[in-house]
């Protein structure tokens, strides 16, 4: 089974990492990647990592018929383009942007939120996906189970990410000479992906009205997140790990490590790995994904897998970096 794939929005970080998972990928036979800006130069000439894999070259349009479309569009561009142009109710959606996660329509498109650990089975009867965003990820995986299981109080979670996660876009803050040998601060409290933390997992536990107190950091590394989140709880150690690894039993992506966890062990593939500690009343739990690959381009090709009934891990066996 070949599943025809294009991608619109293919020449930034989430554009390139999506293609380099489908032309590698044992189900999908990639017909197009589309860019306004790179039409008619090579894959290879924007993304260097793709040499000897492909001869494609970035298409104007996204007119050739597909099964699924892969949306890497800057935020408000996707809403934007479902509402000017039209694509077969045949052919499903997934938006590795923010404008359908919160439950937002694009006509008489609906969108899944797509984090499987979450609602698998609602993603393998899906026809449009809203892929999380790479924090959003990370936070929530951390703290699902303890919402499943009604436990959550107000969370206190500090995440540094690598400067991939602002896009391919040069900014002041991405530059190699601001970026190396510094971390700050930004976005404190009122960062974009709080709204879809706090509608899953009031969704998994309804009377959970307190905070997600967040701080995000810029970090002084290219790809990867890693988040430790603070709150009271009255489980032992020992429990606290029974209900995290029961709960992660049947997922192949997220693991619950013996050990402190690093960026390291998740860089390039599509796991998330947790640690977790007790002191005296405090459970902390420490998450650790790569942003565009878990949390962004690898969780939108695990939804596709889903949603066509593949195996879930297909085209996702990905080797870490740590050395």
């Amino acid at each position: 089974m070949k599943i025809k794939a294009g991608i619109i929005g293919g020449a930034g970080y989430t554009g390139g990492e999506t293609t380099r998972l489908l032309l590698n990928h044992p189900n999908a036979d990639l017909v197009f990647v589309q860019s306004r800006s790179q039409a008619g130069k090579t894959l290879t000439s924007v993304h260097h990592d793709l040499v000897g894999e492909t001869d494609l070259k970035f298409s104007a349009d996204y007119n050739e018929p597909v099964e699924v479309l892969f949306l890497c569009l800057s935020h408000g561009e996707s809403k934007k383009l479902l509402a000017e142009n039209i694509f077969p109710s045949s052919t499903r959606i997934i938006d590795l942007g923010n404008d359908f996660r919160l439950g937002e329509k694009a006509g008489e498109r609906e969108f899944v939120y797509g984090l499987p650990e979450f609602q698998r089975d609602k993603i393998k009867a899906a026809k449009n996906i809203a892929n999380p965003g790479c924090f959003a990820t990370t936070i929530q995986l951390g703290l699902l189970p303890l919402a499943k299981a009604g436990l959550l109080k107000e969370v206190h979670t500090t995440g540094i990410t690598g400067s991939t996660g602002a896009g391919q876009k040069l900014q002041d803050t991405t530059h190699f000479t601001w970026r190396a040998n510094n971390i700050s601060a930004y976005k404190t409290l009122t960062h974009q992906h709080l709204g879809e933390i706090n509608q899953t997992l009031k969704s998994l536990q309804t009377n959970f009205v307190e905070p997600i107190n967040f701080v995000p950091w810029r970090g002084d590394f290219t790809r990867g997140i890693f988040v430790s989140s603070v709150l009271d709880c009255q489980l032992s150690l020992d429990d606290a790990n029974k209900l995290y690894k029961d709960y992660y039993s049947s997922h192949p992506f997220t693991h619950v490590a013996d050990e402190m966890v690093d960026i390291k062990q998740v860089v390039n593939t599509n796991k998330c790995l947790l640690f977790l500690e007790k002191v005296e009343n405090k459970l902390v739990i420490h998450t650790t994904t790569d942003n565009l690959l878990k949390g962004a381009s690898g969780q939108a090709v695990q939804n596709m897998n889903l949603m066509f009934g593949l195996e879930e891990s297909a085209g996702l066996k990905l080797k870490g970096s740590v050395f």
